[in-house]
């Protein structure tokens, strides 16, 4: 199996898990992962972060959160000093379905960990956190013109 295909395996096995806990509580995709961000990075607040950070558009983010304040799931606050940024909060009501979906993740986690020692675990962690490393510090050599692109010259 290529490397790239497990990535799109596991995409595909985390989409099974989470499918139902949206379905249960009515959520759609992106609502859902509003949610579990928020979840489960509470050092991250805003829109602005859950665009950056999970890769959405700024319009499908904004329509979630909007649909999920009306529900009661989140609420926006600004914060001292501040009546630029909304920062966002998880409201009780949203609780339920937090719970699910993080039971769902945790499913998720163990069933891609299956088999692996502890050992092999935190060596894997350590690999995908210098992949991440390296793909951020990435910068490609700059070229001119088309015919430079793979590196020979035009």
């Amino acid at each position: 199996m290529d490397f790239w295909d497990s990535f799109s395996d596991g995409q595909d096995l985390y989409l099974r898990l989470t499918g139902p806990v949206c379905a249960r509580h009515g959520l759609t995709r992106t609502e859902f992962h509003v949610l579990m961000f928020l979840a489960n990075n509470p050092r991250f607040s805003t829109a602005a972060d859950i665009v950056e950070k999970r890769h959405l558009s700024k319009s499908h983010v904004s329509v979630s959160v909007r649909a999920l304040q009306e529900r009661g799931f989140l609420a926006g606050e600004y914060r001292e000093g501040n009546r630029r940024t909304v920062h966002l909060k998880l409201c009780p009501a949203a609780g339920r379905a937090v719970a699910d979906g993080q039971a769902a993740q945790a499913e998720f986690g163990a069933a891609l960990l299956r088999g692996f020692t502890r050992e092999e675990q935190q060596a894997m962690q350590e690999f995908f956190r210098r992949i991440r490393q390296n793909a951020a510090e990435y910068r490609p050599a700059e070229t001119e013109g088309e015919g430079k692109k793979d590196g020979a010259s035009g």
